[in-house]
Formats: structure tokens, C-alpha cells, sequence
């Protein structure tokens, strides 16, 4: 008997085995989402939240320049780190899943033992070695060059550094199972048909890595977006991220309705992009303009 065809939600063994999750993501990812909402209708005073229930929050947001300066920095950023991890990623990733296959678990583990070490351990490792009096600093003081060469510590390039340090696993291991999964034979296929190794790489490998680089892409815009530990570390406070202000006003301000509004600008701004990216995407794929 033919299994699992013409199946449809409003079959009652589909609904009640879908139910578990729709509970879980209601529970764990809705109620959350709305409360959070809600609370940006509401007032502080005295440090304690009043339920007021008025707009007087969100003209605040869309009145002060400074919020949307530190969101449009945010996301510079975030782009610049994906761009970042693309480039410096995919090298990597190639070279794992064609020309390193004797040392393929080897690599992954270095790979995965620097991603799961603690970030804040990285990050302060990072300040160490940037320091006035540290590695970097004394290194290139031995080839001749002068400290100020480096002097980068407490600034954006920092942050972005710390970023790009902490979230590139991201891209290797998205780009690895994308490159990994092509059949070889087309690009045989292609060398057989005249062309030289730049032109097969170019038409057939990018072009089939697509879905690994957007998903990094979208992994590491996201994550990039809420970091708040490089650029209070690194960056020492002088040039803060979205996600660092939103901590700042969640908890040094006591001003949780500011804080809801503020995340939820920055997650309805980020959602966007991603959403924009896809369909920009989702129509060259389909050969719109072409």
C-alpha cells in the first residue's frame, strides 16, 4: 500500500502531529516576541515600569538621530563581517573538500575546538595581543615599523576583528557542505568542454555554492547584528552596536520599554535585508534580467 500520498493539513493525524512543535514555537518564540512588543507601549518612572500604554516610546525612537546612527553603523558592520568571512572562508572550505582530504578530520577539529572555546576568552585574548605594550606591537617593532602601525585597539577595525574571528567557523563549515556536496564530474564535465580551471571554477563551482553562501551569509548577518561583547571589548565602548546599546538600556538605564522598541527596530530592519537579499537572489536564480 502506497505510503504518505495525498497528505494535507486537514489531516487530523498530520495536525496532532505537528502540534508538539506548534506549541513549542508559540510558547518559546511568539508569546516572548509579543510580550516584548506590548512592553514598548509601556513607561518607566522611578526605575519601575508603568502601564500606560501610549506611543511616547517610540516617538522617542523615531525622534533621536542617535538611535538609527548606531543602528546604520550596526549594520555596516555585519555586512563588512560577511563579506569578511566569505572571502576569507571560502579558500578554506574549498581546500577541505578537494585538496586536504587526508587531513579533512584534522582540520575539523582545529576548526571546531577554536569555535567552542569560550568567546570571551578570544576576545581578551584579542586585547592582549592588540595592546600597546603587546605581541602585535612588539612584533612589528621588530621588523622596523612603528607602534602606531597597529595602534588599532578600542576602534571599529578592532571590533571588526573580533567579529570576524569569532563568527568565521560559520561561513568555513556552510561553504564546506555546499563545495562538498558538487558532483565532481561537472567540473570535469567542464574542463573537458575547453574550459580552463578560473573559467569552471567561476561558472560551474560558484555558481553551485550559492545556497552555502547565502545560508553563512544570513547565519553570520544575524549573529553579526547582536554581538555586543567585540565592540565593548575590542572597541572599549567608543563606537557601540545596536546589540549594546539595547544591553545598556536594559540594564544600566532601566528603560526596558526603550530597549523592546529598539530590538524590535533592529529585528524588523534585519529581517528585511535577509528578506531582500532572498528575493534578490530567489530572481536571479529564476533568470529575471538575465
Amino acid at each position: 500500500m502506497e505510503q504518505g500520498v495525498g497528505k494535507s493539513w486537514r489531516d487530523p493525524e498530520l495536525l496532532w502531529k505537528a502540534l508538539p512543535s506548534v506549541l513549542l514555537q508559540t510558547t518559546c518564540f511568539v508569546a516572548p516576541l509579543v510580550m516584548t512588543f506590548l512592553l514598548t507601549f509601556q513607561r518607566t518612572r522611578d526605575f519601575q515600569l508603568r502601564w500606560t500604554w501610549d506611543l511616547a516610546t517610540w516617538t522617542d525612537v523615531f525622534s533621536k538621530p542617535h538611535y538609527w546612527t548606531i543602528l546604520g553603523h550596526t549594520l555596516v558592520m555585519a555586512l563588512a563581517c560577511v563579506a569578511i568571512c566569505l572571502v576569507l572562508a571560502f579558500p578554506i572550505a574549498y581546500g577541505l573538500a578537494t585538496r586536504f582530504k587526508t587531513l579533512e578530520n584534522e582540520i575539523k577539529i582545529l576548526v571546531t575546538f577554536a569555535f567552542i572555546t569560550d568567546a570571551t576568552l578570544k576576545t581578551f585574548g584579542w586585547v592582549l595581543f592588540l595592546d600597546k605594550k603587546g605581541a602585535a606591537n612588539y612584533l612589528l617593532t621588530g621588523l622596523g615599523f612603528p607602534p602606531e602601525m597597529v595602534s588599532f585597539l578600542f576602534t571599529d577595525w578592532a571590533t571588526l576583528l573580533g567579529m570576524v574571528y569569532n563568527l568565521l567557523p560559520f561561513a568555513i563549515f556552510t561553504l564546506y557542505l555546499s563545495i562538498d556536496s558538487i558532483d565532481r564530474n561537472l567540473i570535469f564535465a567542464a574542463y573537458d568542454a575547453g574550459a580552463s580551471k578560473w573559467r569552471a571554477h567561476w561558472e560551474v563551482t560558484l555558481p553551485l555554492c550559492k545556497p552555502g553562501i547565502f545560508a553563512g551569509s544570513v547565519l553570520i548577518f544575524l549573529l553579526g547584528v547582536g554581538v555586543f561583547l567585540e565592540p565593548k571589548v575590542l572597541g572599549g565602548g567608543t563606537s557601540p552596536m545596536s546589540a549594546e546599546l539595547i544591553r545598556q538600556t536594559f540594564e544600566t538605564r532601566v528603560n526596558w520599554p526603550l530597549g523592546a522598541a529598539l530590538t524590535f527596530v533592529l529585528m524588523v530592519v534585519s529581517v528585511f535585508l535577509v528578506l531582500l537579499f532572498s528575493r534578490v537572489l530567489g530572481m536571479r536564480r529564476s533568470g529575471f534580467g538575465a
